[in-house]
């Protein structure tokens, strides 16, 4: 028994000998544990540089995807559109505008009345004006006299040129603006009165009224405005005619009175050159002002308180086509209405002294005798 007492006390020291040893191992081994440290994570090395790596390489692709993306195509519209519009905006305007100017000028001006018309207004008129316009240079000088002996030898021009008003497209004359017509028939008029006086010349005078109005009086002529007849675009007319439908009625234009010719010396000059529709008021400007520094068209006698003008200027001749573009009631209230506007017409082409004798002075109107002598340079007239 008390071997056995022994043997199991020894075996108890044993195993407590034997369970006191681990406690004592482990203590000091789990200091050692700390080698397992992947607590070398808190100084986090490892988890800073997988960071990066995991947030760096995410917020790169996405500003690397975006910004590929998006900027490279923001960037390609924004240089496109500026690229693109400013050269078809700029440079259309730099062709565009040297093509139209020239065009119209030369087109509006022309232009004006303005684009369509004014092309039409800016250029020469018909291609047989350049014809006419030969004569006119040739046989026509500066003061409106008229060579009419030479220019009969050529009376078959005018023949042919008087066709090619005659022929001339109707359909053409529709689409010009209105200064083009005025000056289309102003031309006409004034190459058929040429027309007239060149198949009656030398002009044949009777005794007894070369009396009363000379020998070389185009009144002679008998029916002068009223028998000779002509065509213009397949339709017959005569002077009176065309002075009564288009200048009186479709024209609201009275200084055309004032550019067609009645070949005589008391009569409006006749040009030198065609009208154009493209400078008519120009031209128009330039008839009235020579017209009325003519003493057979205007002149003021102070001393005896006369104003005289032109016979055109009667109420019952041309006087009442200035009414309804000059009449006035504010001046010249002791005239007719006829002669007031003709008065206040006037007074935008005189000097400023007359201009202030015809509004305050008190006078009286008279009408020249008019002087229907052809207005002939030749000898024979």
């Amino acid at each position: 028994m008390a071997r056995h007492l022994i043997v199991f006390i020894t075996l108890l020291t044993l195993l407590i000998v034997t369970v006191g040893c681990h406690p004592a191992e482990t203590g000091p081994v789990e200091p050692e544990k700390k080698p397992q440290l992947p607590k070398f994570e808190p100084p986090t090395p490892e988890p800073e540089e997988i960071e990066p790596n995991i947030t760096e390489p995410s917020k790169t692709e996405m500003p690397a995807d975006k910004p590929t993306a998006t900027e490279p195509e923001q960037t390609e519209l924004k240089e496109a559109e500026p690229n693109e519009i400013e050269p078809d905006t700029t440079e259309p305007n730099k062709t565009e505008m040297p093509e139209d100017k020239p065009a119209v000028v030369e087109s509006k001006q022309i232009e004006s009345n303005e684009t369509g018309p004014n092309e039409v207004a800016l250029t020469p008129g018909p291609s047989f004006y350049e014809k006419y316009a030969d004569i006119l240079n040739t046989f026509v000088d500066r003061d409106g006299m008229v060579d009419y002996d030479t220019l009969r030898r050529r009376r078959l021009d005018l023949k042919k040129l008087l066709n090619e008003f005659d022929e001339f497209d109707p359909n053409k004359y529709k689409a010009w603006p209105r200064e083009d017509k005025i000056a289309f028939w102003i031309n006409a008029y004034n190459l058929q009165m040429l027309n007239i006086i060149v198949d009656n010349y030398p002009i044949e005078a009777s005794r007894i009224l070369s009396i009363f109005w000379g020998p070389y009086s185009i009144r002679h002529i008998k029916g002068i405005w009223t028998d000779y007849k002509f065509l213009v675009m397949d339709e017959e007319f005569t002077l009176t005619e065309v002075r009564q439908r288009f200048f009186s009625k479709e024209f609201d234009e009275p200084r055309i009175f004032l550019a067609i010719s009645y070949a005589c010396l008391s009569s409006p000059f006749l040009r030198n050159e065609p009208y154009y529709g493209y400078k008519l008021s120009e031209q128009l400007e330039e008839q009235t002002k020579r017209f009325l520094s003519s003493p057979l068209a205007f002149r003021i006698d102070r001393d005896k308180k006369i104003v005289y003008l032109s016979a055109i200027f009667q109420p019952n001749w041309h006087g009442n086509e200035f009414t309804a573009k000059f009449g006035t009631d504010k001046k010249f209230k002791d005239q007719q209405p006829a002669t007031r506007a003709v008065l206040n017409f006037i007074t935008n082409y005189i000097s400023g002294r007359d201009v202030s004798f015809l509004e305050v002075d008190n006078y009286s109107v008279k009408y020249m005798k008019y002087d229907w002598i052809l207005n002939d340079t030749s000898k024979k007239r």
